[in-house]
């Protein structure tokens, strides 16, 4: 088979910037240039497309712009660990007259990237049991010597009630226990290249951002978030859980891939200063945004207003209220009695469709 060769341009052109990216055709190169000689390989990161003559060249390696894999820039090859390796096409070039001239035949193939797979990227599917409320307390403290939650103690009251008087199943996670990387902004760099599950969680086996994706995505019916009110919006932490969740967002948009589905938000919000409406009204639009639903009156909420900073009082109140205590109990029966109706007519359709195309397949 005769070589194809094509002209790139004039070589001296070519050496600045070192890193650029070449479409010959169909083909997405990334050219570089680096200790007097040009590499060419494939210009489309199997991981998630990213482009890698965008990207930048250091130590002979081109680094994708998107989430950070090295490749080499000569053979195309991206190796994690002694063992583990893929790849881009590389191809050959030449200089003839002064112009640097690329053969579109590989000199080497590519090696794709396996299928990411873990427990995360199972198919959502509920599994048959009883209503099943996840609370997640995001209040900051120091992990050696605790304090007194006012928002986490009424969030401990609604799960005992579920599971004690409403036979729920409950699961507490405390974002404060927990190794959570902060958002890394991947979705500023493309849209693509924010991916489900979150890129940190794929690369970083220390963050423990998947046990609030499983609970949330997978396991939860209910969901009560409980956030202290922090000079007027909620706390860092919730905010530092709720930027972690754009990608699951962000599957909607991007691919109408709706992760969440049929389930219900609460929220807990206590705070030293009043700003009550504004702290749930941001939550309620995040949550509604990820596909959640909300009971009859979806939040309870305790504020001694501006002027009151006197938080040990705070705390002593809300240790002694009864009707904050009642008030949270009856916020997780309203939001299990909303699951319940949302499961039930859920199962109901289901049933209907599977009748419905057994009928049409019968003769």
């Amino acid at each position: 088979m005769s070589e194809a060769w094509h002209d790139l341009g004039d070589v001296e052109t070519l050496k600045d910037p070192p890193l650029r990216e070449i479409q010959v055709g169909k083909a997405r190169l990334a050219l570089s240039y680096a200790n007097g000689e040009f590499g060419a390989v494939g210009g489309v990161c199997p991981h998630a497309g990213g482009p890698l003559g965008e990207g930048t060249l250091k130590d002979e390696k081109i680094t994708c712009p998107w989430h950070s894999f090295r490749y080499d820039r000569k053979t195309g090859v991206c190796r994690l660990g002694e063992s583990f390796e893929f790849a881009v096409p590389s191809y050959g070039l030449k200089v003839e007259g002064g112009r640097l001239l690329v053969n579109l035949t590989p000199a080497t193939k590519g090696k794709p990237l396996p299928e990411y797979e873990d427990e995360l990227t199972r198919p959502i599917q509920r599994e048959p049991g009883p209503t099943r409320v996840a609370g997640i307390s995001t209040t900051v403290m120091n992990a050696k010597h605790p304090r007194y939650s006012t928002s986490e103690a009424l969030l401990q009251a609604a799960l005992d009630h579920a599971r004690d008087e409403l036979k729920a199943e409950t699961r507490l996670i405390r974002m404060n226990d927990l190794n959570v990387r902060h958002c890394e902004g991947y979705y500023s760099k493309s849209s693509h290249a924010c991916i489900w599950p979150c890129t940190i969680t794929r690369g970083d086996e220390n963050d423990q951002m998947d046990q609030v994706y499983e609970a949330m995505v997978h396991w939860a019916d209910v969901l009560l978030i409980a956030t202290p009110i922090r000079w007027g919006a909620a706390s860092s932490l919730y905010y530092k859980m709720v930027e972690r969740l754009n990608c699951v967002q962000n599957q909607i948009t991007l691919h109408n891939n709706v992760l969440i589905r049929n389930k219900v938000a609460s929220f807990i919000v206590i705070g030293g200063q009043d700003n009550v409406q504004l702290v749930v009204g941001q939550m309620m639009g995040f949550f509604s945004e990820l596909g959640f639903l909300f009971p009859p009156f979806p939040y309870i909420a305790h504020s001694l207003g501006w002027a009151a900073e006197n938080m040990e009082r705070n705390v002593k109140y809300v240790k002694k209220s009864r009707s904050l205590h009642e008030g949270a109990k009856d916020l997780v029966r309203r939001a299990v009695e909303t699951s319940k109706v949302l499961l039930e007519s859920t199962l109901c359709t289901e049933t209907i469709e599977r009748a419905g195309r057994k009928a049409h397949a019968e003769p």
